[in-house]
């Protein structure tokens, strides 16, 4: 396996690109407010609940790492669930220093530790994208059914403008693209220069097309809704730390959920500002919902988020700095059994 050197200078700029994002965000979540009332209300949090809330979250890690063990099994690696667990930790570790690096990052570490070919674990990875967004799919499906007056508030007061038109020509460009690389995959792989490229994008394929090769879909299944129900509990338990949200339903937990994913997908570091901004309008809106004023519930939101994304940064940081000594040791404990 080659390793790709990555120049200094991009990671540099792609790192403080994403701290501007972070920042640029965050002002816009804390301009307008009262920090002095956030504080007061982060004083007066219980914080059990967080620590309850913790548990999910690492619940979460345990869930996928042996869930990502049943992906790679189709194409002949048994890998330990450890090794899966520390993989991803170290993966998530990434993503803080440079957003949507922690998969190759991840995959990566596994070759490091079960020799897996990174292409193919890539793949899987970007399987369970595919898995996650039909997830999240669901719980917006849930969203609109029980808190459709919240989500179009939401809308209103983020002014997000989704233009389906767009939406429609990418995933015409993706299929378009998927059949023209199949029907000449094989004249493209004798091209000089190419034929490692479509090498790998063909692993990638690979490691997509195993959710139908699976063995044990069943477990599959149960691990999926195992994790998505953690992050669900992760999320909604933090709301019982203040007494202004103790009183959120489940429903409520839903409509948060999805609004912290949004707030996620976009490229600042670790989340910070874009995820406080959308829990800030999130909160808005679910107040709004219920006839309570949109000021307390973005003063709420960003309360919430100011315990939420700290704790997932510590999760990840806590995991992602254990998950270095752990996976230097796997590859050490590989290198002895290799030279017996």
């Amino acid at each position: 396996m080659e390793k790709t050197s990555k120049s200094p200078l991009k990671s540099i700029i792609t790192i403080v690109i994403s701290l501007a994002f972070a920042g640029f965000f965050l002002w816009l979540a804390l301009r307008g407010l009262d920090f002095k009332v956030i504080q007061q209300s982060l004083a007066k949090a219980n914080y059990l609940w967080v620590l309850f809330a913790s548990v999910f979250g690492l619940l979460a890690y345990w869930f996928r790492a042996i869930r990502w063990n049943l992906m790679l099994e189709p194409m002949g690696h048994s890998i330990s669930n450890s090794n899966s667990l520390w993989s991803i930790s170290f993966g998530y570790l990434m993503n803080l220093t440079i957003p949507r690096s922690g998969e190759v990052a991840r995959a990566t570490a596994l070759y490091g530790v079960e020799k897996v070919p990174v292409d193919k674990s890539f793949g899987t990875i970007i399987l369970e994208r595919v898995v996650d967004l039909i997830c999240m799919l669901g719980f917006l499906g849930l969203t609109l059914l029980f808190k459709y007056e919240a989500i179009v508030s939401f809308y209103e007061n983020s002014g997000v403008n989704i233009n389906p038109n767009k939406i429609l020509l990418v995933f015409a460009v993706l299929i378009g693209g998927t059949v023209l690389f199949f029907a000449f995959k094989k004249k493209l792989a004798n091209v000089p220069f190419l034929g490692k490229i479509v090498n790998f994008i063909d692993g990638i394929f690979q490691g997509l097309t195993t959710i139908f090769k699976l063995k044990e879909k069943g477990k599959f299944i149960l691990y999926t809704l195992g994790i998505w129900i953690s992050y669900y509990f992760a999320a909604y338990l933090v709301c019982f730390a203040l007494p202004e949200t103790s009183a959120f339903t489940f429903a409520d937990g839903f409509f948060i959920i999805v609004v912290g994913t949004m707030g996620m997908i976009i490229p600042a570091s670790g989340g910070i500002g874009a995820y406080n901004l959308a829990m800030k309008y999130g909160f808005m809106a679910l107040f709004i919902s219920v006839g309570k004023s949109a000021d307390l519930g973005g003063e709420m939101g960003l309360t919430y988020s100011f315990i939420s994304l700290p704790l997932q940064i510590v999760i990840m940081l806590v995991m992602g700095l254990i998950s270095i000594p752990m996976l230097a040791k796997a590859r050490n404990e590989a290198a002895s059994k290799k030279e017996f």
